[in-house]
């Protein structure tokens, strides 16, 4: 198993008024699933995000990490997991504009002390995953939409990461080309890699193989798909914690 969440909440405190981001939420994610997690604003949809990356820490509950508590975690151990063992794409690209496509994927790898060969063989490897060998020495600003978000993807997984976390990835992009890059996001899950994909948009979700739904806070729905059929939903009662 390559996360176990039990029980997570998250209260956060504004002012003298306190908001229940999460009530309760339990979520096991297993090697080699593909994940869509959905719902409205204000769902906590966001937050269980950026708990499952180790970018936010819950106000009770656990989270195993690969069997490892999270909680237990050194910020230096942290720092380790959100580099190593997961693999982040945004909306936005987030990508350096000064740097080229392979600057920008060697990065993560940089920061791990890796060796010089070792970061090169990689970088090439992952550039050429998502189909960008020829762009390697380009700049983000003369690529377009869709190949900004493959080096994205293709920074993502330089250290072979146990999840890859992308949050709306296609966001920013039109219809054609975020469904090209949905077809990335398939062959990856389809050669064994982990994927939990944050979205609003239905049909985007329609890829994933099990779509978790999140309302006020608590997983109302937890269904698993094959092609575009569920074979088996859970409704899960949604009391207040």
């Amino acid at each position: 198993m390559v996360i176990d969440i039990r029980n997570i909440t998250k209260l956060y405190r504004i002012g003298t008024e306190e908001v229940h981001a999460l009530r309760g939420v339990s979520l096991n994610v297993q090697k080699n699933e593909y994940i869509a997690l959905m719902g409205p604003s204000g769902s906590g949809k966001s937050t269980l995000m950026n708990v499952i990356g180790c970018l936010d820490t819950p106000t009770s509950g656990e989270y195993f990490f690969e069997g490892e508590d999270v909680a237990n975690m050194s910020d230096d151990q942290l720092a380790e997991i959100r580099n190593r063992k997961i693999g982040f794409v945004f909306q936005n690209f987030n990508l350096i504009p000064r740097s080229n496509v392979f600057h920008n994927v060697e990065l993560p790898m940089i920061y791990a002390g890796m060796s010089a060969p070792e970061r090169r063989k990689r970088t090439v490897e992952a550039i050429e995953k998502v189909g960008l060998g020829e762009r390697m020495k380009h700049k983000p600003n003369e690529l377009s939409g869709g190949q900004r978000q493959r080096v994205a993807i293709a920074r993502a997984l330089v250290n072979n990461p146990a999840i890859i976390l992308a949050d709306e990835p296609t966001g920013n992009l039109d219809s054609k080309t975020g469904e090209e890059i949905m077809m990335v996001f398939e062959d990856l899950y389809k050669a064994g890699q982990t994927i939990i994909l944050v979205t609003h948009e239905e049909d985007i979700a329609s890829h994933a193989r099990r779509v978790v739904r999140l309302k006020d806070g608590v997983v109302e729905i937890d269904e698993k798909i094959t092609g575009r059929k569920v074979f088996k939903k859970v409704l899960v009662d949604h009391t207040e914690a």
